[in-house]
């Protein structure tokens, strides 16, 4: 059985709706005023996760990210790259959607923009003054967080202890330190295509950001919806504020449950532009492929702080090409890509169950990924249980000697290999895993003159080994004709080439 971890309640609970029923998730998007870094990426890559889970279980998820193109960073960046708003949040959200699609984020239902949501923003705002949960004063209008009993709920904060100026704007026109702006009248110094009509006594203005979520979670998914989501750094105040607004205009519950991912850290400090440390997405997959980059952020439970560092990832690289060897394996035995095989998109089609060969090992596996899975969408804990598959099946493999083109084991067992890569496929699937073969390294020259020279070594170092092995054990020759095929693997190794031998016979690859 499902259980979640909502931040709310502080506990794990049952997921409160069954496969076939329909599952809303909202999770908080970037404020697109500077190319995205990893740290943009965490929360989507998890939820992306969540989504594929619940989709595999059954569930009919739409999933819904928000972009905040109104915002005061917006406007300074804007004024600092003598660009208008609009064009540096176009710039901007491109670039984010691009990162996205680099690290297969592909389950994102929806991209509400603030700008286009304005009118609706006005009328909650309303309302919520309507009920004497707002008021309005010369510069905006705020939300009166004295007027909520609940106001701290999701923090566990308590309102009185909350001084000015930690994470809020200190404004003496607020009857309280944390009030927060709903509306903000415009700045004299502010552009004009940022200030928008409104019937508040400020005038023309722009809202305020935590509104924004108000509005358009509720426009696109209802009034309660059943996954609110987003980083930790986010609890408060926006969520608390997001919280204490929604259910203030509509008096129901804002989210059934309300989930919080883990921070990046690098070193002892979070990953964040205010702290400049942060690594921009484009400039990290110069170094690193964006799977390498997607299993680290999966490689712990969602809830905890992600370590970066570049050694974690070559780590994780290194990790990575013992699953990249097996792909290769995989089409070795059975004639066909890895990359081809069928996914099975639910977990009531198990086709491999029937398959007794692997003594079950393999619904060991399966049933440990989907416990990890069940718990607190535990990706770290489902991740490991992928390096133990990827050794039964090698083993596997190994014992019946399937790379051997004169191996006695027929279509069956390679019929139950194949069974069990499709189970591979499909974990790896539900981690938004190894969607694409990883790009081949290059050592210049062309493939086909590369490929070429490639087969014409190895051929000259099957000749000397064949030699080797057929020469008498006393003759001189023998050791001098392996020493020279070391010395071919040597040379190769050091320019990056590796060489496997096999029973059906020698394959090379870089790095």
């Amino acid at each position: 059985m499902l259980q979640v971890y909502s931040t709310l309640t502080r506990k794990k609970e049952p997921f409160h709706k069954q496969p076939g029923e329909s599952v809303s998730m909202y999770v908080c998007g970037p404020t697109v005023y500077k190319p995205s870094h990893i740290g943009h990426m965490v929360g989507p890559v998890i939820f992306d996760t969540v989504k594929r889970y619940l989709t595999y279980l059954g569930y009919k998820v739409t999933w819904v990210v928000n972009i905040t193109d109104v915002d005061d960073k917006l406007i300074i960046r804007a004024r600092e790259l003598k660009m208008t708003v609009p064009d540096l949040a176009a710039q901007m959200t491109e670039d984010y959607f691009k990162c996205l699609k680099a690290l297969n984020v592909t389950g994102i239902d929806h991209f509400p923009r603030a700008t286009e949501h304005v009118a609706g923003m006005i009328e909650v705002i309303q309302k919520l003054e309507e009920k004497g949960y707002a008021y309005q004063v010369d510069d905006g209008v705020y939300f009166d967080v004295s007027k909520d009993a609940d106001y701290g709920a999701l923090s566990n904060r308590d309102p009185e202890q909350m001084e000015a100026g930690a994470r809020l704007e200190v404004n003496s026109r607020k009857r309280n330190p944390g009030d927060f702006a709903l509306w903000k009248g415009a700045k004299p110094d502010e552009p004009v295509e940022v200030q928008y009509t409104s019937p508040f006594k400020c005038g023309r203005g722009r809202p305020g950001w935590h509104i924004e979520c108000t509005c358009m979670a509720i426009k696109m998914l209802g009034e309660t919806l059943d996954i609110h989501g987003g980083g930790l750094d986010l609890q408060f105040p926006h969520h608390e504020n997001e919280l204490a607004q929604s259910e203030s205009w509509t008096d129901k519950p804002f989210a059934k449950i309300w989930m919080h991912n883990g921070l990046l850290k690098m070193g002892s400090a979070k990953m964040a532009g205010s702290v400049g440390n942060v690594v921009n997405i484009a400039d990290l997959l110069q170094r690193h492929s964006a799977e390498t980059v997607r299993f680290l952020l999966l490689s712990s439970h969602y809830r905890s702080p992600i370590e970066y560092s570049e050694e974690r990832l070559d780590e994780i690289s290194r990790s990575l090409e013992g699953f990249y060897r097996f792909f290769e394996r995989v089409e070795r035995i059975i004639g066909n890509s890895f990359y081809s095989l069928p996914v099975e998109e639910s977990v009531t089609a198990q086709s491999w169950a029937q398959e007794t060969n692997f003594g079950g090992h393999l619904g060991a596996h399966y049933t440990r990924f989907l416990e990890y899975m069940n718990d607190d969408f535990n990706t770290g804990g489902a991740a490991g249980v992928l390096f133990e598959l990827l050794g039964t099946l090698n083993k596997f493999a190994d014992d019946r000697r399937l790379d051997s083109d004169t191996s006695v084991p027929g279509s069956v067992v390679k019929s139950t290999f194949r069974a069990g890569a499709i189970v591979m496929r499909t974990l790896g699937n539900i981690l938004g895993l190894f969607w694409e073969a990883p790009a081949k390294q290059s050592l210049g020259g062309g493939d086909a003159l590369v490929s070429g020279l490639m087969q014409l070594l190895l051929d000259l170092r099957n000749n000397l080994r064949t030699e080797a092995k057929t020469a008498a054990k006393d003759n001189p020759l023998k050791k001098a004709l392996f020493d020279q095929t070391d010395l071919i693997r040597k040379r190769l190794a050091e320019l990056g080439v590796t060489l496997e031998d096999r029973p059906g016979g020698t394959t090379w690859r870089v790095g």
